[in-house]
């Protein structure tokens, strides 16, 4: 533990539990609706849900060697700093500080409220209460040390996948629609190239959220041993429930059915389970959001911690305390917190969303790309893990991750050139304070 001391205290198993947690959340559950519209047919959404495990994986296999080489409290922070600058890794945590974390757990939060409210039969004018109350909960949890946010996503992510298993399991074995509805692979209406580009796209909105499990890096034991298993590990598991859960579903509706609805693991439940399926399943969902929840939470308030630390925000030295029981960045989660209170009252959680994963999809791919930077620049850098199949699987990563960026630039301009402005307005910011700039050794923040 450095001198300020973060505790090293999280293990492979929390490690592979934020992965899981953080990954699996509300996508598996609404996102099906996505892909199945944007294909057309049960096939090519199948296509879609692998691709996108095909993609993320191989970004995960190459952002492990950038992450187990810089085991650094801030996760892609470290990784852009070292391989581009700083000024790539200070606009990286801006986005991230000022609408990605807060803006996931403001739409989490509500997710969380709305299945709730209609769990106990209350109105919706609890929605935006019941989901402030869990984020501010979820924050006092993480506030008590890392080991206690680290415990809650172990046991969320262990009650998350009983309801996902039940629906496999049953929906497979009961399911009367068989292997008929994994057919036919297109349709006339749905061009291949377009629809598969589409709903691809959806699917990296469900996969979504692993690499942040790098921001807890400084506070892992082993992390150049540990960090990679717990990223590629954790995603080979979420690629098959994904897999597997969407083909129980197409056992039990047709595709078009599953296009039609907006929440097609509750339509599948009540089929396969009867009057009590919308109950179980709506559990289901809380216990994934409320897990997914505090991934975000437990991973998001380190970033502004780690430029905090380096004097690189305003009102830094605030922001960089830490709480002196827990040695938790308690103020930087109080930054992320108020945020997300006021993004749950704005209501336009679901635009924010959109318009940040387009801005992150061009980090995570500078991320990709940091490996051959990295390689060049610093060939003599210990790396305890380095990606197999080099350059083919980098390769992969940075093609997947161009492909998201400039369908979204091509198909969503507007949303794009917001996401763009948003991130850049920390450019002037980064100019006016890079004097203050203080360097700081990661064992002592």
């Amino acid at each position: 533990m450095g001198k300020n001391g973060l505790k090293k205290e999280i293990g492979l198993l929390a490690a592979l539990a934020t992965v899981i947690g953080t990954v699996i959340g509300a996508g598996v559950f609404f996102k099906p609706t996505a892909v199945f519209t944007a294909s057309g047919a049960p096939g090519l959404g199948l296509i879609a849900w692998i691709l996108g495990g095909i993609v993320t994986i191989a970004g995960g296999l190459t952002a492990a060697e950038v992450s187990a080489a810089i085991p650094k409290t801030g996760g892609m922070l470290a990784y852009l700093e070292e391989a581009y600058g700083d000024m790539w890794s200070y606009l990286l945590g801006w986005a991230q500080t000022l609408i990605y974390f807060p803006a996931n757990v403001a739409a989490l939060a509500i997710i969380f409220g709305t299945q709730a409210a209609s769990l106990l039969g209350l109105s919706d004018s609890w929605i935006v209460i019941i989901g402030i109350l869990v984020a501010v909960f979820l924050f006092l949890m993480n506030s008590l040390g890392a080991k206690t946010g680290a415990a809650i996503q172990t046991v969320s992510t262990i009650c998350k996948l009983i309801p996902l298993f039940l629906i496999i399991i049953v929906g497979l074995a009961t399911g009367n629609g068989g292997t008929a509805r994994l057919f036919p692979i297109s349709v006339a209406s749905h061009p291949i190239g377009t629809s598969l580009g589409s709903a691809l796209v959806a699917t990296m909105f469900a996969y979504d959220g692993w690499i942040n499990v790098g921001a807890i890096a400084g506070e892992m034991k082993n992390p150049g041993k540990d960090l990679p298993k717990a990223i590629v590990g954790g995603l080979s598991l979420v690629m098959a429930v994904y897999l597997l859960i969407n083909v129980a579903y197409l056992f039990v509706l047709p595709a078009s059915a599953l296009a039609a609805t907006k929440t097609p693991a509750a339509a599948v439940a009540n089929i396969i389970f009867g009057r009590l399926g919308g109950q179980i399943v709506t559990i289901g969902i809380l216990i994934s959001v409320f897990g997914t929840i505090n991934g975000y939470t437990l991973t998001g308030m380190r970033i502004p911690y780690a430029m905090a630390v380096e004097n690189k925000l305003p009102f830094s030295k605030w922001l960089a305390k830490l709480s002196p029981k827990s040695q938790v960045p308690v103020n930087s989660g109080i930054l992320l917190l108020v945020i997300s209170i006021l993004f749950i009252f704005s209501g336009k959680f679901d635009q924010l969303t959109d318009l940040l994963i387009f801005v992150i999809w061009i980090f995570y791919t500078m991320t990709f790309f940091a490996v051959f930077v990295l390689r060049k620049k610093q060939p003599d850098l210990y790396r305890p893990y380095r990606v197999p199949l080099y350059p083919i699987v980098p390769i992969i990563a940075i093609l997947g991750g161009l492909y998201i960026v400039l369908n979204t630039l091509f198909t969503q301009p507007m949303n794009a050139g917001i996401g763009l402005i948003v991130t850049l307005i920390g450019l002037p910011v980064y100019l006016s304070r890079k004097s203050k700039f203080v360097k700081v050794n990661d064992d002592e923040k």
